[in-house]
């Protein structure tokens, strides 16, 4: 049966919500790394998404905040009545599956086996993203001849605007850092305080270490993943 207009609306402003969803490690849309199998909307408004991953054996804490992140993106659509997210081709999916449809947390799906809510662990990658997009955002700075007594002066709305900026000051805010204009562009991670003048090449080599690790492991679960579903994905 061909879907209504207002069913193809309801399933495109869902996709969309599902690109704001991203793998915890790689910090990439679930929609852009392929892991979103397919979305579709019933005539009643019920949202049905499948998911699947690179491999079976993909850590199933970051598959369980990859699921509950897309049933929240998806249950906030304006027209969605109702969604199942179904993780496909995974060791753990039942009991992902599962633990999402019942809102049950991390601990209660893995009754037993989980010991902790998986807080830590978003905020950890998040850490790592602000290093990464520090790295990105001062690279063409530092390639244009500024120093590190300079860099530490800045504040984001110094910045040249850019993609990467706009990144960094998401991730930022994600984390609860500060991310406004009078913030500063250089800030410790963990406790948001501008870093120390000293303390400034230090941070920038974390910082790209840390960028080339998670476009490392980007290149390397996209090759397994197109390796395991070489025929691609559909909405």
């Amino acid at each position: 049966m061909t879907a209504t207009r207002a069913e193809s609306r309801i399933a495109s402003a869902a996709l969309a919500a599902l690109a704001t969803v991203r793998d915890p490690e790689l910090d990439e849309p679930i929609t852009a790394l392929g892991f979103v199998a397919s979305c579709t909307i019933s005539c009643e408004g019920q949202a049905t998404v499948r998911l699947r991953l690179p491999t079976y054996f993909c850590a199933p804490n970051f598959a369980f905040l990859m699921v509950a992140d897309a049933y929240d993106a998806v249950t906030a659509v304006p027209g969605v009545a109702g969604a199942e997210v179904i993780l496909e081709d995974h060791f753990a999916s039942d009991a992902i599956n599962a633990g999402v449809a019942a809102q049950a947390g991390f601990v209660r799906a893995f009754d037993g086996e989980a010991v902790a809510e998986l807080g830590d662990l978003r905020a950890r990658f998040l850490r790592k993203a602000v290093m990464a997009g520090t790295d990105l955002v001062c690279r063409p700075l530092v390639a244009a001849g500024m120093t590190p007594a300079e860099l530490l002066g800045l504040t984001l709305g110094r910045v040249p605007a850019s993609r990467e900026l706009e990144r960094l000051r998401q991730r930022r805010t994600d984390l609860g850092l500060p991310a406004g204009d009078d913030a500063p562009l250089l800030i410790d991670p963990q406790t948001g305080e501008r870093i120390a003048e000293s303390a400034v090449p230090l941070h920038l080599r974390k910082a790209r270490v840390t960028r080339a690790g998670i476009e490392a492991n980007t290149s390397i679960c996209s090759g397994m993943f197109r390796v395991r579903y070489p025929e691609g994905w559909t909405t």
